[in-house]
């Protein structure tokens, strides 16, 4: 079995590459250019294309079985995904696996989840077998807050205090493998969450505790934030990210225990947790 890989050489669909040839499945990575030496594990095959370029996207999907669909968060992203998944329904592909976003039915004011919400509306449609995979808030995306949380001491994403729905990284790529290489999961959407939900507060007392000093939460004024983002994103994704952000404190991202139960009957394991993944993190920063 032969399955293409969007994405492939990012930290998502990396893992997912990782955990495909875990299973014994044959992978090739779609990529604008060719990737670093080492970037990919042997083996993997490199296919050179652009989502925007259906030429080179039938190309890459040529003797290829089953597709995971992996979009970044750019301006295009709705377009993108309908030309992949378009020429995949087109030329037969088997199974495509589409990495969408939890509550994104609930969260349409947002640009990056109305476009993940309108290609589930697509998949549902056309008859090509699909999963779909709804991962909460990236534990990975506070790798970044390292000069933060050690440096200035503030945890400052604006998660609010209700508590919400995080995801790990290798959960998502495990069970986007196992929906990849196993039966059973045609037409399945599966909610990838953590066991305990996560609050700005909780998350600044988490990593006072495992980095020994006192990180403070800077809060939810989110005009403050999306210009303070503007220094190093584009406005339009300052904008998409504020209105994320915004949404999970207006009308809340919090995961139940039926969405845990059912990602541990899937993975065949309790899924990672966020104070792991800190204790972890804070040991390898001290090291």
């Amino acid at each position: 079995m032969k399955i293409l890989v969007t994405g492939g050489t990012g930290n998502v669909g990396g893992a997912v590459v990782t955990e495909l040839l875990k299973r014994g499945a044959e992978v090739r990575v779609l990529a604008r250019k060719q990737p670093e030496a080492g970037k990919l594990q042997a083996g993997v095959e490199v296919a050179i294309g652009d989502l925007l370029d259906p030429v080179s996207v039938e190309q890459a999907l040529q003797g290829v079985d089953k597709l995971f669909l992996l979009n970044a968060v750019v301006t295009d992203e709705l377009t993108q995904a309908l030309i992949a998944y378009g020429v995949a329904k087109r030329i037969g592909i088997k199974h495509v696996t589409y990495l969408s976003v939890f509550k994104v039915d609930q969260f349409r004011d947002v640009p990056h989840f109305a476009s993940k919400l309108a290609v589930e509306n697509a998949l549902r449609e056309f008859g090509v077998p699909y999963t779909i995979l709804r991962p909460g808030y990236y534990i990975q995306n506070d790798l970044s807050l390292k000069g933060a949380l050690t440096g200035a001491g503030i945890y400052p994403m604006p998660i609010g205090t209700a508590g919400i729905a995080a995801a790990d990284v290798r959960d998502i790529a495990e069970a986007a493998a196992i929906s990849l290489t196993e039966d059973g999961h045609d037409g399945q959407t599966y909610d990838i969450v953590s066991p305990t939900t996560i609050t700005g507060p909780g998350n600044a007392a988490l990593w006072s505790k495992v980095l020994d000093m006192e990180i403070k939460y800077t809060g939810h004024n989110f005009d403050q934030w999306e210009q303070g983002m503007r220094t190093s994103l584009p406005s339009w994704s300052a904008f998409d990210l504020r209105m994320m952000f915004q949404g999970y404190f207006d009308r809340g991202f919090e995961s139940t225990a039926t969405e845990v139960a059912r990602l541990t009957k899937l993975l065949g394991r309790a899924p990672r947790s966020y104070e792991d993944f800190a204790a972890q993190t804070a040991a390898m920063w001290k090291a």
